[in-house]
């Protein structure tokens, strides 16, 4: 039988946003996606190509998660493996004062590379990140006694699925935002589940049937960045290539 160390917040390979969000990504990021796209394209295998637009292709815009200042950075790699599992596009995350997320790299996985974290400081930020703007998608709280199953969330529009953190649960800023909530059905002794198996189970059933639904913008820059992240030395070629461009009116400069 083996036996693994518990995930601490001072534990090596626990990462802040920053740090998740790595360099290579924000490089990837920093490019004008069409240009990425038109010179590195070329460069990778067709099936490969074909997988990247299968899969961002899946992926949905109109379910998402907000954690309330997750603690644990277990839970919170876990959320986010969970997310990119599920083809949910956007993880919230409301840091608290002193509660900064934390992730376990070695849970985590390279989730965070297809994963958008988007960080707020405040819960009435938090809050209307959650909802979407147009999307307007319903906040549901996951509470042992909330009135929905998760089955029910397959037939809701386009919702938030709210967590708490272990600690805490939701804090009441954000509670009275949610206009729903969902419950896990327990059958045994055990009264409540830990956060990150909650989520698993309430993604897997709001996504059930969902067709992906990314804006077009979105899906050209998710394919761009698996695309620089299939080749190679990408950030060499795509510096030659403006080079190029610059010198003999070719391929133009990424600008």
């Amino acid at each position: 039988m083996s036996y693994r160390a518990p995930v601490r917040r001072r534990t090596p390979g626990v990462l802040k946003v920053e740090e998740l969000v790595a360099e290579r990504l924000a490089r990837a990021e920093g490019h004008d996606p069409e240009y990425l796209i038109r010179v590195l394209e070329p460069m990778v295998l067709e099936r490969r190509r074909e997988r990247l637009l299968e899969v961002i292709g899946k992926r949905l815009a109109s379910v998402s998660v907000l954690f309330d200042s997750p603690y644990d950075p277990h839970n919170g790699a876990a959320a986010l493996r969970s997310c990119d599992a599920f083809g949910i596009q956007t993880l919230h995350i409301l840091e608290r004062t002193k509660t900064p997320f934390l992730a376990a790299a070695s849970v985590a996985r390279g989730a965070n590379k297809w994963v958008d974290l988007d960080v707020h400081h405040e819960p009435g930020a938090a809050v209307e990140g959650a909802r979407g703007g147009a999307l307007n998608r319903t906040l549901v709280a996951a509470h042992p006694e909330g009135e929905l199953s998760p089955e029910d969330l397959a037939g809701l529009g386009p919702l938030t699925i709210v967590l708490g953190n272990e600690r805490d649960g939701i804090r009441d800023d954000v509670d009275l935002a949610c206009t729903k909530r969902v419950r896990v059905p327990m059958r045994g002794f055990v009264e409540s589940l830990n956060v990150s198996v909650t989520l698993a189970i309430l993604l897997h059933a709001a996504t059930h049937g969902r067709p992906g639904d990314l804006d077009p913008v979105t899906a050209r820059r998710l394919y761009a960045r698996g695309l620089y992240f299939s080749v190679a030395q990408a950030d060499l070629i795509l510096e030659n290539a403006g080079s190029i461009g610059e010198n003999s009116g070719g391929l133009p400069p990424d600008r």
